[in-house]
C-alpha cells in the first residue's frame, strides 16, 4: 500500500529538514521525502498547516504486563501510545515476575509479538528480583532481546556491586539506565521535602537522595568505562552535576518527564495522588532548571514515564497512594503547551528530545524521516485545542493529573510501519 503525505511541515534533525515537504510510504517503508512529488497513492493525507515529525521514542514505559494487567496491558498501553503520537517504547523491567532471565524475556516478547499495537523494546534488570543483592546475566538477557538494562524504582545501593555490573555492561556494550535514589536519604518520603511538605503534614524527601545518587552512579560509571542514562531528572543540582560530567567527556545521558517542567510542589496543597509520583515534583526554580537543560541539551530526551495505576491504588490517602501518573497519551501535547508555546525549544529540537536522541541512545534505527526507513510517522495539529477528558483516555489507568486540561498540538494521524493506526479520535 502507498500512502503519500502532501505539503506537510516536515521536521526531521537526523537529515537537517524542517520545510514543506511531501513523503511517500511504499509498504512499510518510507520511499521518498521531497518536494512536489506527483505519484499516485492508495491514500492521500493532505498536511497543509500541520507538522509532521517521525513516531515518537518514548524510553521509559510501564506496561505492566506480565503480572498487573489490572493496571496495564501490551496491547493498551500501545494503543495509549499510538493516541499520543508514540510508536516505538522502551518497557521497564518491573513486572511480575520481573525481566531478570532469558527466560522472563521470552515470555515477553512472545505476548508482544501477538498482542502489541507499537515497537516495544525491552530493558532487563541489572540485579535478580530489582532487589540490589545478586547481578543479573547481562550476555544472556541482551542475546534474548534486552536492550538496556535498569532496576528502575530502584537504586543499586552497593557500590562495588553496580561498578561490577557497569563493567559487565561495558564489555556486552549494553546501556545502563540509572533510576538515582539513594532510599536513606529519600527516608520513605512522598513529596518534595520543604515548606509544601511541612504545611502539608507529609513526610518529604530530599532533593539529595536524587542528586548524591546521580553523582555517585556517574562517578562510578567513568570508572568502568560504561555508558549510563540517569532516568527522570527532576531537580537543578542533578541537571548541574550531569552538564560538568558531560563537559569532561563522560558517556552520561539522561531524561526528564513532562511532569518535571510542568508541575510544581505547590500544586500538592490539594492532595491530588495524581500528582504524588517518584522522584516527587519540585519547586519553580527547579522547574526553571530542567527548562534551561533542555534549552541547553545537558537533558536529552523527554520520557513519559508512563507509571498505570488503578483507580483504588490512587483514590485513598497521600500516604498510602502508588507512586506514578500516566502520560504516554499526554506527553506531546504537554511538552508543546510548556516548551514550544514558551519559546524554550524550538520544533527541531523537541523533535530531537522525543524522537530522535532516544532512538541515538537506545541505539535503535529509529527517530528519523529518512529514506529507506520504517515508516513511522506523527501528524500534528500544532495549534489545534483540545480538552484531555478522562473517558476519552486509552490507557486502562486513568492516573493523569492533566484531566480537564486544555492543551494545543493534536495528533491527526499516527503511521505504523506503514500504515495508518490512528486517525483523530479513531484507530484503524
Amino acid at each position: 500500500m502507498k500512502i503519500l503525505i502532501k505539503n506537510g511541515r516536515v521536521i526531521d534533525p537526523a537529515n537537517k529538514i524542517d520545510d514543506i515537504r511531501d513523503i511517500l510510504i511504499d509498504n512499510d517503508k518510507i520511499s521518498q521525502v521531497a518536494q512536489n512529488i506527483d505519484l499516485k497513492a492508495d491514500k492521500i493525507i493532505d498536511a497543509k498547516d500541520k507538522i509532521v515529525i517521525p513516531g515518537l521514542v518514548d524510553m521509559h514505559v510501564h506496561l505492566r504486563e506480565p503480572g498487573r494487567e489490572d493496571e496495564e496491558t501490551i496491547a493498551s498501553g500501545t494503543k495509549a501510545a499510538l493516541k499520543g503520537g508514540v510508536t516505538s517504547v522502551l518497557a521497564m523491567p518491573n513486572t511480575e515476575p520481573a525481566m531478570d532471565s532469558a527466560e522472563n524475556i521470552k515470555k515477553l516478547k512472545e505476548i508482544i509479538n501477538k498482542t502489541a499495537h507499537a515497537n516495544v523494546f525491552i530493558s532487563g534488570t541489572i540485579t535478580i528480583g530489582r532487589s540490589g543483592k545478586e547481578l543479573t546475566d547481562i550476555s544472556q538477557l541482551k542475546k534474548e532481546g534486552a536492550i538496556a538494562i535498569t532496576d528502575d524504582g530502584s537504586s543499586v545501593d552497593d557500590d562495588e556491586l553496580f561498578l561490577k555490573q557497569l563493567r559487565n555492561s561495558a564489555q556486552e556494550k549494553i546501556l545502563v539506565i540509572c533510576h538515582s535514589e539513594d532510599k536513606l536519604l529519600s527516608n520513605n518520603g512522598v513529596v518534595n521535602l520543604g515548606i509544601i511538605s511541612t504545611i502539608l503534614g507529609l513526610r518529604g524527601s530530599s532533593k539529595e537522595a536524587e542528586y548524591k545518587r546521580v553523582e555517585r552512579d556517574i562517578n562510578l560509571a567513568e570508572k568502568a568505562g560504561a555508558a549510563i542514562h540517569i532516568a527522570h531528572v527532576s531537580c537543578k543540582e542533578s541537571v548541574e552535576i550531569i552538564a560538568k560530567a558531560k563537559k569532561k567527556g563522560i558517556s552520561v545521558s539522561c531524561e526528564t518527564a513532562s511532569h518535571y517542567f510542568s508541575l510544581d510542589e505547590e500544586l500538592l496543597m490539594g492532595y491530588d495522588t495524581n500528582l504524588k509520583i517518584n522522584p516527587p515534583l519540585r519547586t519553580k526554580s527547579d522547574i526553571a532548571a530542567i527548562k534551561q537543560g533542555l534549552n541547553d541539551g545537558t537533558i536529552d530526551c523527554i520520557a513519559s514515564d508512563h507509571a498505570p495505576h488503578t483507580q483504588n491504588e490512587k483514590e485513598i490517602e497521600f500516604d498510602r497512594a502508588e507512586f506514578g501518573k500516566i502520560g504516554l497519551e499526554s506527553s506531546l501535547a504537554v511538552s508543546v503547551k510548556e516548551l514550544i508555546k514558551t519559546k524554550i525549544l524550538t520544533w527541531p529540537q523537541l523533535v530531537e528530545k522525543l524522537c530522535l536522541n532516544p532512538a541515538r541512545i537506545l541505539q535503535i534505527d529509529k527517530g528519523t524521516l529518512g529514506k529507506g526507513k520504517d515508516a513511522d510517522i506523527t501528524v500534528i495539529s500544532s495549534d489545534k485545542e483540545f480538552i484531555i477528558r478522562r473517558e476519552e483516555i486509552v490507557s486502562k489507568s486513568k492516573n493523569s493529573p492533566f484531566i480537564g486540561k486544555k492543551f494545543t498540538g493534536k495528533v491527526e494521524y499516527t503511521i505504523f510501519a506503514g500504515k495508518i493506526v490512528y486517525l483523530g479520535a479513531n484507530y484503524h
